[in-house]
């Protein structure tokens, strides 16, 4: 019975000490990499922030404080394996927890989405400071997998400073008496006595998220994190994207573009080769018929994820160059390539070679010098003996 008793507190205790289960607040498997769990956290934030639960805001609080907890804790690499190890009591008990910017605002800045919470919006048109918009130069792989870019952002902030200033100007209506029975309405600039300020530079670190299939121009919006205004909110920073150019890729909308060299005997007998993709996988082309110089074929669903539907792709076109020899012939080469490229021969260089070069596919043949002259021989072509030293 004590046993049991004992069995019963271990495991309630050990419950305690589990805490709240971040993974499963954020919706996320335990192997998670660090831009999923970025990427998770902002699509929750956007659905549980208070200013857009009015219904059950208390609810809606504790939720979002929860999201915010597990965020802190799994995005820090030293915080999620003590987490992994044994809960959130641990992270608590090593003062892990706690400290640092608010997520929520590194990913939107500071007021959000740019609603609730304002007691002077609906009574009458808030000031704005100006907007700053910058280029954000990211690469094509970004694009195509997606991405988290942090960058730092140096933004001017009002901070109290000695003495009183104008503030909340407006024009109203005034009566004037010129004399007896003599009035006169006018307007008059009216101002508020409010406590001075200063404009101080504060570093911020922001989280960018680069969308899969982003297009130059698209824009990603973080609130009150521009030009400051003295009697009002400040304007937004407008990250505009630019891609960088590709040594490898073009795109021109959802589809990419690329240039593949070929010697001139691939040109000639056929190919297989491999193009490496923005993700890493293969992109196999396998080719058995004459290839021209400027020949482009294309590959379905092999260029960028559509912007709006991430699950289509683009077209892939690849256009080969055929890469002649730089180095003068002799006079007996360029009669036996005359002879073996007459048409009588590549009919007959065809029938031969084709099945052979389907078999040698299929199996990974390779021919020694012995067959190799036995398989020109049979198609009539004797190659020039390599002379040797003396």
């Amino acid at each position: 019975m004590e046993l049991k008793v004992l069995f019963i507190f271990c495991l309630g205790l050990g419950t305690v000490l589990a805490g709240r289960d971040f993974y499963k607040i954020l919706g996320i498997q335990k192997s998670a990499t660090t831009n999923q769990i970025k990427k998770a956290y902002r699509k929750l934030a956007k659905e549980l922030h208070p200013d857009r639960n009015q219904g059950d805001t208390e609810k809606a609080s504790a939720q979002f404080q929860d999201l915010g907890a597990a965020y802190e804790t799994l995005s820090d690499p030293e915080k999620r394996e003590l987490y992994d190890r044994c809960g959130e009591e641990c992270v608590s008990k090593e003062g892990a927890g706690g400290g640092g910017m608010d997520p929520f605002a590194s990913f939107f800045g500071d007021f959000g989405f740019g609603f609730g919470g304002n007691g002077n919006q609906g009574q009458r048109e808030v000031a704005k400071g100006a907007d700053i918009v910058m280029d954000l130069f990211v690469t094509l792989e970004e694009l195509y997998s997606g991405n988290f870019v942090e960058i730092t952002h140096n933004k001017p902030v009002l901070k109290p400073a000695k003495g009183t200033r104008k503030c909340n100007c407006r024009q109203e209506m005034v009566t004037r008496q010129l004399g007896p029975g003599r009035f006169q309405m006018m307007q008059q600039a009216v101002c508020d006595e409010c406590p001075n300020v200063k404009l101080v530079n504060e570093e911020r670190v922001l989280e960018v998220e680069i969308e899969q299939g982003m297009t130059d121009g698209s824009e990603q919006r973080f609130t009150a994190e521009g030009e400051p205004h003295t009697d009002g909110e400040p304007g937004d920073l407008r990250l505009r994207i630019q891609t960088s150019p590709h040594s490898v890729f073009e795109r021109r909308g959802d589809d990419l573009y690329t240039n593949v060299t070929i010697s001139l005997a691939d040109a000639l007998a056929g190919f297989e080769l491999d193009i490496e993709h923005l993700d890493g996988h293969k992109v196999h082309i396998v080719r058995d018929k004459v290839t021209w110089p400027g020949a482009r074929i294309r590959k379905k669903g092999e260029g960028m994820p559509n912007y709006e539907n991430n699950n289509l792709f683009g077209m892939l076109y690849v256009t080969f160059d055929v890469q002649f020899p730089k180095e003068e012939l002799t006079t007996e080469t360029k009669e036996k390539l005359r002879e073996l490229l007459s048409q009588d021969s590549i009919n007959k260089i065809a029938k031969i070679i084709t099945p052979i070069w389907k078999i040698m596919k299929k199996n990974v043949i390779i021919l020694n010098e012995n067959q190799t002259k036995k398989l020109l021989a049979a198609v009539g072509f004797e190659p020039t003996p390599r002379k040797t030293g003396a």
